[in-house]
């Protein structure tokens, strides 16, 4: 196997005043979509990962409130590129726990009217599995989003710093997609996130995976504080998951090196299950192995 490529794509005013720059969004993602498959045409990338008849779910992540959920600016522009290949908008969905956490991070529900959906599990008849699928030390019942409705799903998560697990990336962001993420929290959450992302509903769905680095929080996540948070206006994207969330950990340690602050294992919290998931043989978690490209619209 080759080397894993990842994507570190920067849109200077992508963020003016805490207000998202659509066209800036629009661009970073369609550069970096042809700069990962080495195309000229962000479609060509799309055509690559999905079909015009896939339903594809945009797993995001809302439970910091407003200053440190995923943008629906964000998360909209992308769901549209994925119309330009074909997807019908009625396909695709923006989703994440609960209904109540989307409102409050800006979004507008939608469940049933055209276009694009926008709901959380807890809506009425969609709710988790009644079976639990077990997997290693996994015992979790999965959102019907992730089961039933999507056949293809992309993680599209907040890079931070976790006081538990170190990291908050796109693996852990799939514990929003499990009705008992409490349970995984001993030892920074290893090996739990590697071996739910190892479950066939997630590892055999995820086609992409994108951290938001609009505004970092390198310190005292997964909570938002503003001292510890810094605008830095940038997606990291690839299509190895362990990948890209070990490109936004040495992302966070250089931050916290910048702040004064030691690095994630001085204070017994590195991201542990980064490595563990290389292990597992879900992707590359060292640099020797990762092709970082980095580029600015």
């Amino acid at each position: 196997m080759g080397k894993s490529k990842v994507v570190m794509i920067k849109g200077k005013g992508a963020l003016i005043n805490n207000r998202i720059n659509t066209k800036v969004i629009s661009l970073m993602f369609k550069k970096g979509l042809s700069l990962l498959f080495d195309c000229n045409d962000f479609r060509d990338a799309l055509n690559q990962l999905f079909s015009p008849s896939d339903r594809i779910g945009i797993k995001i992540n809302t439970i910091a409130g407003r200053k440190l959920s995923t943008n629906p600016e964000i998360s909209l522009t992308l769901a549209n590129l994925l119309t330009r290949i074909g997807v019908r908008s009625g396909n695709i969905i923006i989703w994440d726990r609960t209904n109540d956490e989307l409102r409050r991070a800006g979004y507008r529900l939608n469940f049933s009217g055209g276009g694009i959906k926008v709901f959380g599990t807890d809506t009425r008849r969609i709710n988790y599995e009644f079976d639990l699928t077990i997997h290693k030390n996994i015992g979790s019942r999965f959102s019907r989003i992730q089961s039933r409705l999507v056949n293809k799903s992309i993680s599209l998560a907040i890079l931070k710093d976790h006081g538990i697990a170190g990291l908050t990336g796109v693996m852990k962001n799939y514990f929003g997609a499990i009705h008992n993420p409490n349970k995984y929290h001993d030892s920074n959450c290893n090996p739990y996130i590697a071996e739910l992302y190892e479950t066939y509903l997630i590892k055999n769905k995820n086609k992409l995976s994108i951290l938001d680095g609009m505004i970092v929080q390198y310190h005292r996540g997964p909570s938002y504080h503003a001292q510890w948070a810094k605008k830095c206006e940038l997606f990291i994207m690839s299509t190895d998951p362990v990948a890209a969330d070990y490109i936004g950990w040495q992302f966070i340690e250089k931050l916290r090196k910048e702040r004064g602050l030691p690095p994630l294992e001085e204070e017994k919290r590195m991201p542990y299950y980064i490595i563990t998931a290389e292990k597992m043989g879900l992707g590359k978690a060292n640099l020797n192995e990762i092709q970082l490209i980095e580029y600015e619209v």
